[in-house]
């Protein structure tokens, strides 16, 4: 079956939720270092919270006893992965695939955010 097979309905935006330990932390990084704002929150203490930049949206949800998965959870697309890549670098986050073009048309690397969820980075070559 394809997709022109499925009758009825389009898909919208579609935002990854990664599961953080501390929300404060959390948002202290991706507002405060990558720059994204705030757009909603919910419980107290907060257990959601919503994140805005540009095109992407992200979702934290309050998971304190959590592992981090050993996977990536989260592709996210540049236009600069030099200048992103050096940010997290400056900030002292661990870097889990180091930056290099892919045969597959990406600039890409993997880092793990405070939290230890591996973020996948890529801009088109």
């Amino acid at each position: 079956m394809s997709s022109a097979d499925i009758p009825g309905f389009r898909f919208g935006r579609i935002a990854a939720t990664l599961p953080v330990a501390d929300m404060a932390r959390a948002e202290a990084f991706y507002a405060g270092v990558l720059g994204f704002r705030k757009v909603f929150e919910n419980g107290e203490p907060v257990g959601f919270m919503i994140l805005k930049r540009d095109a992407a949206e992200l979702h934290l949800t309050l998971q304190k006893d959590r592992a981090a998965a050993p996977f990536n959870i989260a592709h996210m697309m540049v236009e600069d992965v030099d200048a992103l890549h050096a940010l997290c670098r400056a900030h002292g986050l661990r870097i889990v695939k180091g930056l290099r073009d892919q045969d597959y048309g990406l600039r890409a690397f993997v880092f793990e955010d405070p939290d230890g969820n591996r973020i996948d980075v890529g801009q088109q070559l």
